[in-house]
C-alpha cells in the first residue's frame, strides 16, 4: 500500500471519471490502467474531473496523453476537467497543452 499522499482513485460517472489523490510517478501505471478500465466500460464521450487531484508532476501528464491516446485509437472524445496547475503548467513548457485542449 502507497503511503499516505500517494494513493490515487478512479471513479466512473455518469459521462467518465473522477480522480481522487496522486497522478505521480509512484501512481501513474495503477491510475493509466484503471482510468482505462472505466473508459472501456463506458459509452460515448468522457469528462475526467481532476479536481480532487492533490498532487501532479510530469508522469501524471503522461496518464492524461496516454488516456487520450487510448480514447483516439478507440474513436471516442476525450476531456479533461479543472486540470491542476501543475499538470497545466508542464504541458505549457513542453508545449504539449494542445494535447489536452478539447478538440472542440
Amino acid at each position: 500500500m502507497n503511503r499516505a499522499g500517494q494513493d490515487v482513485q478512479i471513479e466512473a460517472g455518469p459521462a467518465g471519471a473522477t480522480v481522487r489523490g496522486a497522478l505521480t510517478f509512484q501512481t501513474a501505471r495503477r491510475a493509466c490502467a484503471a482510468g482505462i478500465g472505466v473508459f472501456a466500460a463506458s459509452t460515448g464521450a468522457l469528462t475526467v474531473d481532476l479536481a480532487a487531484v492533490a498532487a501532479a508532476d510530469s508522469a501524471g501528464l503522461a496518464v492524461l496523453i496516454e488516456w487520450r491516446r487510448w480514447a483516439h485509437l478507440n474513436g471516442r472524445r476525450l476531456g479533461f476537467a479543472n486540470l491542476p496547475a501543475a499538470i497545466s503548467g508542464l504541458a505549457k513548457l513542453s508545449e504539449l497543452d494542445g494535447v489536452l485542449a478539447d478538440a472542440g
